[in-house]
């Protein structure tokens, strides 16, 4: 006999009825609307894009708005010609709004209906509660100077039960965050209670700890600014965006279930963190005439390797700005768009949309560019396209993920790339890490450990013997050197560091390299080849900076392997 499961046949049947109507709707969008299909279930909806169409009208019209970017308004839409959809779509061109128009079906409907309801419902039990106000927060950046001062003003909020008590100490963490030059800020709560932490030049911070009450109204709030639900126990992404003195910093959101509640983890994109010359970027003399040779070419392929936090975007957007003019149109393909740059085109990628960064790139090469940046190469198609089009005359900028400069032609072969292509392609891969600066309010010169000679010295006599100038840096080995080490003031919050420099070595594609390159070359002969061309590696450069005073040798040590081809003991 039989037996019928009446719930799961239900389920069942729904579920067909869906992916039918889903179906549907995506054809009659292309069909007899013309307008783009999209399915709202799969992407997060803004809150900021809810608050310019009365919810009222969504639920009466089908009219949902889900993204807002700007004066940019994207709306889905059940019946684009429905007379009433019609003029209120009018309405919204009147007010200066440009429309991006799609077709949804009614799940997609009653998803953003959802969002319109939780924020309701969050407003009518925290009146006002969602604002954070852009005047407060340039008031209370002028205020915080340190790390201290951001402990001492929660600490003060958290004491009072006024009813704004939670907006206030977001307003003071995100402030206290852009004042300090912050790049994440986490929020990670434990057994007993809450941590809040900075991460200040790579390094995580202790702000101050609070009780699971607060924290939990904390959450809350975040995730109604990030457009994201209100569901407990489930990983989750959003952003928002805070504007101040006319300049818009994105906040990106990451939500992580753990086992005594939900991390937190805000990345704080301020345009101001990248605005880096060429110049300062802590590139040696001789480096940096290369790289500025090669970036004003009209053709070739620059590459970044690097790990993730390595400065790659930093350097890549420096490399924009030197290069941009009337006369070039420079396209980006990135995935995210993390900061804004004027002059240029940028695009982001989009999986929904089959719009990845061989897509992207393929798409871009349609536009006459005259320079290209991909945010990333990952796969072989990306790389192929990459490598042609700095073949077909454009200036091709991007970053791979090697552990060295001599690691790019390796992965790029490994990718399918023609070795024989590559040779003519390739211009400079270079590799970086960043190294935190000792602050120079309080700085102290050390002398050197019998052990730390020892290792300086050979690294240098290495670099002598491959034809590297050590003196032109100022560097005289047979002079007792010296180190510095950090003691920590007001200055720089006590850490003895403020600020971040990058350390860095590249592999010139010059005639030597390119005809290794048709050979299959690995890494090591790469490196071997390389050591003649005289640019220093990373291992060369973070030590020289730590004898000038730049930065520690123990930094230097946290990003590169210092003992590597040294075998003095």
């Amino acid at each position: 006999m039989a037996n019928f499961n009446d719930e799961q046949q239900i389920k069942l049947t729904s579920s067909l009825r869906e992916r039918e109507e889903e179906e549907l709707v995506k054809t009659l969008a292309s069909t007899q609307y013309r307008i783009p299909y999209i399915d709202l279930t799969k992407i997060m909806v803004e809150n900021i894009a809810l608050s310019i169409v009365p919810e009222s009208f969504s639920r009466s019209f089908g009219i949902v708005p889900f993204a807002l970017k700007g004066k940019e308004l994207s709306i889905g839409l059940q019946s684009p010609e429905r007379k009433e959809v019609v003029q209120f779509l009018e309405i919204l061109k009147s007010k200066g709004y440009i429309l991006d128009l799609y077709m949804v079906s009614s799940s997609s409907v009653k998803k953003v209906l959802e969002r319109y309801e939780e924020i309701s419902s969050a407003e009518r039990v925290k009146a006002g509660s969602l604002d954070i106000s852009a005047e407060v927060l340039s008031q209370k950046i002028n205020e915080i100077k340190t790390i201290q001062d951001v402990e001492f003003q929660i600490q003060k909020n958290n004491d009072n039960s006024q009813t704004h008590r939670i907006t206030n100490i977001l307003e003071i963490i995100f402030a206290g965050a852009i004042s300090l030059g912050v790049s994440d800020v986490h929020i990670e709560p434990e057994e007993g209670n809450t941590i809040i932490r900075f991460r200040l030049d790579g390094v995580l911070h202790n702000v101050i700890t609070i009780d699971h009450q607060t924290y939990w109204l904390i959450n809350s709030r975040i995730k109604l600014l990030s457009g994201m639900k209100l569901t407990k126990g489930r990983a989750q992404d959003g952003r928002f965006s805070i504007f101040i003195d006319g300049s818009e910093i994105s906040m990106r959101t990451s939500i992580m279930p753990g086992a005594f509640g939900e991390g937190v983890v805000m990345r704080i994109l301020n345009p101001k963190s990248i605005e880096v010359e060429l110049e300062d970027l802590g590139i040696e003399e001789k480096l940096f005439k290369i790289i500025n040779r090669e970036i004003e070419k009209p053709n070739g392929m620059i590459l970044i390797t690097g790990p993730t936090g390595s400065g790659k975007t930093t350097t890549l957007y420096s490399f924009l700005r030197r290069i941009k003019s009337e006369e070039n149109k420079v396209i980006t393909i990135e995935d995210p768009i993390e900061y804004h740059l004027s002059g240029i085109t940028q695009t982001q990628t989009n999986s929904s949309k089959e719009y990845d960064f061989a897509a992207g790139l393929r798409a871009a090469l349609r536009h006459d560019p005259d320079v290209v940046m991909v945010g990333e190469i990952r796969d072989s198609e990306t790389a192929i396209i990459a490598v042609e089009s700095s073949l077909t005359g454009h200036l091709v900028f991007s970053t791979l993920h090697t552990n060295n400069a001599a690691g790019v032609i390796p992965r790029l072969i490994d990718l399918s790339v023609n070795p024989k292509t590559l040779s003519s392609a390739l211009s400079i891969a270079i590799g970086q890490r960043l190294v935190r600066k000792i602050c120079p309010y309080c700085k102290k010169q050390r002398d050197i450990t019998e052990e730390e000679k020892k290792v300086i010295d050979s690294v240098l006599i290495n670099a002598e013997n491959d034809g590297k100038d050590i003196k032109a840096y100022n560097i005289d080995k047979n002079q007792t050197l010296k180190l510095y080490q950090a003691v920590g003031c007001e200055k720089c919050n006590g850490v003895g560091y403020k600020g971040r420099i990058g350390i860095f070595e590249a592999v010139v594609a010059d005639e030597t390299m390119q005809e290794l390159m048709p050979q299959n070359p690995s890494e090591t002969e790469i490196r071997k080849a390389a050591k003649k061309q005289g640019i220093l590696d990373m291992k060369e450069d973070g030590i020289i900076k730590a004898l000038k005073g730049v930065t520690s040798i123990e930094e230097v040590k946290s990003v590169v392997d210092i003992y590597e081809d040294i075998d003095y003991i």
